[in-house]
């Protein structure tokens, strides 16, 4: 039971600095949740949506994209174009 204590309490350390970089806290507990919690994977993951969004890209392709592409931002952007 400790362990998954000290697990809950990185996972909320970890959206708490996420919520503080400005992102929304649905897409912050998605972003988690799709990278195994791992909160470096899930700000790279939330840093390129919010760029591509700015972009003019729709959301849901965007998310589709840097799944399959494992969040590398050129063959992303690629991928966005040719859409």
């Amino acid at each position: 039971p400790g362990f998954l204590l000290l697990q809950f309490l990185s996972y909320l350390g970890a959206c708490d600095r996420l919520l503080k970089q400005g992102y929304e806290e649905g897409q912050v507990e998605e972003a988690m949740e799709m990278f195994q919690y791992s909160e470096k994977k899930a700000a790279e993951f939330l840093h390129l949506l919010t760029q591509f969004n700015d972009m003019g890209f729709q959301q849901n392709e965007i998310k589709e994209v840097l799944l399959l592409c494992e969040n590398q931002r050129e063959k992303a952007l690629e991928e966005l174009v040719m859409k």
